[in-house]
C-alpha cells in the first residue's frame, strides 16, 4: 500500500502542477472556457459570468499549489481533501458536458492538449481513483522536509502561482499553443489538405409508407422508397479534419477583404474584441503607434466585433484614424489575450504580437511600402448609329427602338481610340437601332 500511494502521490501531483500551469499561462483563456460552462445552455448559471476572470485565476492557482502540497507532504489532510473535492467536481463537470454534449473541449490542458468530452471524463475518472488511493493510504503521506522548509516551498510555490498569473495577465502568456502564435500564417491555418479526413455522417430519413412510418439509415444518399418523406435527422459518427483557424475574416459592410490584407506586407493590426470593453489606458496609446507605424511604411488596420457606432465613437473620442474592420469576437479573443492588443502581418504570417502594456517594444523598422494600385473607374465612351454619343442619350432611348448592342473592352480598336484621342476609356458601347 505504501509503494502504491508513493506512485499515486507523484502521479497526482505532477499532473497537477502541470495542467495547473499550463491554464495558469493563459487564464484569460480558461476563462473564456469557465464562461462557456456557465453559459444559458450549459450549466445555466449566468451570473458567475462576469467573475469568470477571477475564479480562472482562484482555480489554477489553487490546482499549482495542491499539487505541490502534495508532491511535499504539506497539510496532507487538508491537501487530500481539497483534491478529492475538486476532482469529484470536475468528474461531474465532464460527465454533464460530455453526456449530454454540452461544451466539446474542457479546456483542462488549455490549448496545449485537446480532449474530447469523453476522454476528459476519462481522465478525470483515473485522477479519482489514484486520488482515492492517497485518500485511504493518507498515513502514508509524510513531508519530505522539515516543517520550516516545508513551509516556505508552500509559499513559495504559493507565490509564485500568483506572481505568473498576474504576469501573464498584464503582458501575453509565457508560451503560446494556439494557431495564431508568432511564425504561424494564418492563410496556411485556414487551408484544408486535400487528402484531409472527411466527416462520416448518418441520415435517418423517415417515410410514410402505406400508412406507417418507415425510417432508413444511408450515409446521405436519397432512399428510393414509394411513399411520402416526412422528414430527415443527421448523427456525426466521425468528425472530419477542421482547420486550426476557421473563423477568422476581414470585413467591411460592403465587402470580405480577408484574402487582400492576408496578401497584404506590413502591415500592423490592432485587435479589439469589443470597443465597448476596451482598456483606456491602451486606447491611449493608438493614435501614437498609428501614426509611427504609418511614418515608417506600415499600412494600420483595425479588428472587432463592435458596430459602427462603437467605432465611431472611439475613434472620435481616441483621436484615432485608422479604420476598423469586422472580425469573429472568438477569434479575436484567441488571436491575442488582451485588448487592445496588437499583431504585424507580413503576407498572412504573425511576425509580432505585444498585449497593450508592451507597445513600446513593437519593432517598427522603416520599411519601403509599396504604392497604394489606383482604382480606375470605367469611362464608356457611347455610339449611335456610329455617331458620338452620351451615356443620358442612351438611357433615354426607347428598349423597342434597338436592334442591337455591341461592347467593346480590351481590344486594339479601343486602345487605338485612346492612343488617337490621348483619353483612357475603358470600353465602347455600340448601339444601333432599328430603321424606321
Amino acid at each position: 500500500m505504501k509503494a502504491l500511494v508513493s506512485i499515486s502521490r507523484v502521479f497526482v501531483g505532477v499532473l497537477f502542477i502541470i495542467s495547473g500551469l499550463i491554464k495558469l499561462n493563459d487564464p484569460l483563456g480558461f476563462s473564456y472556457k469557465l464562461q462557456e460552462y456557465f453559459s444559458v445552455d450549459v450549466l445555466n448559471i449566468p451570473f458567475l459570468e462576469p467573475y469568470s476572470l477571477m475564479i480562472s485565476v482562484l482555480v489554477v492557482v489553487f490546482e499549482v499549489v495542491l499539487g505541490v502540497f502534495l508532491l511535499i507532504g504539506y497539510k496532507p489532510k487538508f491537501t487530500i481533501w481539497s483534491l478529492l473535492g475538486m476532482i469529484v467536481f470536475f468528474t461531474f463537470l465532464t460527465f454533464y458536458s460530455a453526456y449530454f454534449d454540452k461544451v466539446k473541449d474542457c479546456g483542462c490542458f488549455g490549448d496545449a492538449l485537446k480532449l474530447t468530452p469523453w476522454e476528459s471524463f476519462t481522465k478525470d475518472l483515473i485522477l479519482l481513483f489514484f486520488i482515492l488511493i492517497l485518500f485511504f493510504g493518507i498515513k502514508y503521506i509524510k513531508p519530505l522536509f522539515n516543517s520550516l522548509i516545508t513551509t516556505v516551498i508552500a509559499l513559495l510555490g504559493f507565490v509564485f502561482s500568483l506572481w505568473f498569473g498576474y504576469h501573464v495577465l498584464e503582458h501575453l502568456p509565457a508560451k503560446d499553443f494556439r494557431a495564431y502564435k508568432i511564425g504561424a500564417n494564418i492563410q496556411e491555418g485556414m487551408s484544408t489538405p486535400e487528402d484531409a479526413a472527411k466527416a462520416i455522417v448518418e441520415y435517418s430519413w423517415k417515410f410514410k409508407v402505406a400508412g406507417k412510418e418507415k425510417v432508413i439509415v444511408t450515409n446521405g444518399s436519397y432512399p428510393s422508397v414509394e411513399g411520402d418523406f416526412v422528414s430527415v435527422d443527421t448523427k456525426v459518427l466521425q468528425e472530419g479534419y477542421q482547420p486550426p483557424i476557421y473563423d477568422f475574416s476581414i470585413e467591411s459592410e460592403e465587402e470580405d477583404l480577408t484574402q487582400q490584407f492576408l496578401a497584404e506586407e506590413n502591415l500592423i493590426v490592432i485587435v479589439s474584441y469589443s470597443l465597448e470593453k476596451i482598456e483606456r489606458a491602451g486606447a491611449m496609446k493608438l493614435k501614437a503607434l498609428s501614426e509611427e507605424a504609418i511614418k515608417n511604411g506600415y499600412k494600420v488596420i483595425g479588428l472587432t466585433a463592435s458596430g459602427e457606432d462603437v467605432k465611431q465613437r472611439i475613434k472620435e473620442a481616441y483621436d484615432i484614424d485608422f479604420e476598423f474592420y469586422l472580425c469573429d469576437e472568438k477569434a479575436l479573443k484567441t488571436i491575442v489575450r488582451s485588448n487592445p492588443g496588437v499583431i504585424e502581418l507580413d503576407a498572412g504570417t504573425i511576425k509580432q504580437k505585444v498585449h497593450w502594456n508592451d507597445i513600446d517594444e513593437l519593432e517598427l523598422p522603416k520599411v519601403e511600402r509599396k504604392p497604394e494600385p489606383k482604382v480606375v473607374e470605367e469611362a464608356i465612351i457611347y455610339y449611335i448609329n456610329g455617331e458620338l454619343s452620351t451615356e443620358e442619350t442612351v438611357e433615354a432611348l426607347d428598349e423597342d427602338t434597338i436592334e442591337s448592342i455591341n461592347v467593346v473592352k480590351d481590344s486594339l480598336q479601343l486602345k487605338a481610340l485612346n492612343i488617337q484621342n490621348d483619353t483612357i476609356y475603358t470600353g465602347i458601347i455600340k448601339i444601333k437601332l432599328k430603321e424606321e
